[in-house]
């Protein structure tokens, strides 16, 4: 091999010269993207020198700050504190809320209210914050066990007992019929009884359910769980100007018109327009009344006379018998010491027997007007439901008392006005022979066997040629 010369380089010996077939193409558009390239990246050097990198966070908590802060994000609970939470879920038998704990807290349907066998979907909706009391933090099943009836009722106490000392009212929605009156809604379960819903007692109280009631509280007891409430006495304060004017203009004496708005073993209750006054059962009637009912009945128009006002205890006697003719004043009126009347044995005592002769008015046959001849006890002579004929011997209208006569009735005397169409003269013949017939409601013919005896006829043929 030759020497090489020394004026000749590498590259000119290493690469031969392009022959016309391998000559180098023309660059296509790709081969222009250099320029982008470069464009690219001094944008990127830009951006490069312009940022500045931000503190994402700052280590600025010690140990003993970081876990308070743990403590903080979690809940902590405890049997019988309040707690708030979120509903998030709402079943048939239960409600799930979010207080923020490591699990949701349960309540059981029975705890969401104290309105008996309540909805859940009824009482709370989905996201709605409640407030509820801690009963379990982990039952069997590990759930935290929640109450918001019991919540609501420990609330509802303090409102109560504020309620009560300021002399103030509660108002709330009647929820159900109970013996005796009714339960109210007033966050907890108040029970308002039948004679103080109203100013008059309320015989139905059922049309009272779902409405909202005003009440006065008059008893409070915390540890046995009783409210009692009475809307009367609201009624009575809100009322009371009305009242005092009302009885301010009646006056005792007077006569008024009133319905019967209850009818009670002593009594009844007359409305008269503004308040209700009482009847006693002895002022219903001028005959002896077994129960008021048999007298009067709820809803009757009546007309009574007012006996007394009492003012300082708004209270008002009434009497519907005196508003009627007295059959007493009738009887004296209408009768005289000495005639004969026609009655019947109502009942038999030691000593003697009581006879009705007359619309409510009795009289009493002694045991000593019995008969001519020693009596030893009134069944001798007479038997309940007799009927026979007896002799006034004394009227005292005062005492309301008449002393009657059967031995007197045989000597004779003047028929009674009512019976001397049938007894009178006329009823005989000159011989004193009975010529009369007995009707329908007047005393037998004397000496038929339901009639008098025949030493009565004799004393009535007499009476009849007396």
């Amino acid at each position: 091999m030759s020497d090489l010369d020394p004026n000749l380089s590498v590259s000119d010996d290493s690469t031969p010269e392009p022959t016309p077939a391998e000559e180098t193409p023309e660059p296509s558009a790709s081969a222009e993207s250099p320029p982008a390239e470069e464009s690219a990246s001094e944008t990127a050097d830009e951006m490069t020198e312009a940022y500045e990198p931000r503190e994402i966070a700052v280590n600025d908590l010690n140990d003993e700050a970081l876990a308070a802060a743990y403590s903080a994000s979690v809940v902590t609970v405890e049997e019988g504190t309040m707690v708030v939470g979120r509903v998030v879920r709402i079943d048939n038998d239960e409600v799930l809320i979010d207080i923020g704990f490591k699990s949701e807290g349960v309540i059981p349907s029975r705890e969401l209210s104290i309105r008996n066998d309540a909805d859940p979907g009824d009482v709370v909706a989905i996201d709605e914050e409640v407030e509820a009391l801690v009963l379990q933090k982990e039952d069997k099943e590990g759930r935290l066990i929640l109450s918001k009836k019991r919540a609501q009722y420990e609330r509802a106490w303090g409102n109560v007992e504020e309620v009560k000392a300021a002399g103030g009212v509660v108002s709330g929605t009647v929820i159900e019929v109970v013996k005796g009156g009714l339960i109210v809604d007033i966050g907890l379960r108040g029970f308002l009884p039948a004679s103080l819903v109203d100013l008059r007692r309320v015989r139905d109280l059922q049309p009272f359910v779902g409405s909202k009631v005003e009440a006065k509280i008059i008893e409070l007891d915390k540890n046995r769980n009783n409210v009692v409430l009475s809307r009367r006495a609201w009624l009575e304060e809100t009322q009371k100007e009305q009242r005092e004017e009302f009885l301010e203009n009646l006056k005792p004496g007077e006569v008024r018109r009133g319905v019967v708005s209850s009818v009670v073993p002593f009594g009844a209750f007359i409305d008269l327009g503004g308040m209700d006054g009482l009847v006693h059962v002895s002022e219903l009637s001028w005959r002896h009344v077994d129960h008021p009912g048999s007298v009067v009945s709820v809803g009757d128009e009546v007309e009574v006379q007012v006996l007394e006002v009492d003012p300082s205890r708004e209270r008002i006697s009434l009497s519907l018998k005196a508003t009627q003719q007295d059959p007493w004043q009738e009887f004296a009126a209408t009768h005289r010491v000495g005639e004969l009347v026609y009655g019947r044995v109502t009942k038999l005592v030691p000593f003697g027997a009581f006879v009705q002769v007359g619309e409510s008015i009795e009289g009493l046959t002694h045991i000593s007007e019995m008969s001519a001849h020693h009596v030893e006890v009134p069944e001798q002579v007479v038997t309940p439901g007799e009927e026979l004929w007896v002799k006034i011997i004394d009227i005292d209208l005062q005492r309301r008392r008449i002393s009657l006569s059967i031995k007197q009735a045989a000597e004779g005397g003047v028929v009674s006005a009512e019976f001397q169409e049938a007894f009178g003269e006329h009823a005989f013949d000159e011989e004193g022979n009975y010529l009369g017939a007995a009707t329908d409601g007047e005393p037998p013919e004397p000496g038929t066997e339901d009639g008098a005896g025949m030493d009565e006829v004799e004393n009535l043929e007499a009476v009849a040629h007396a």
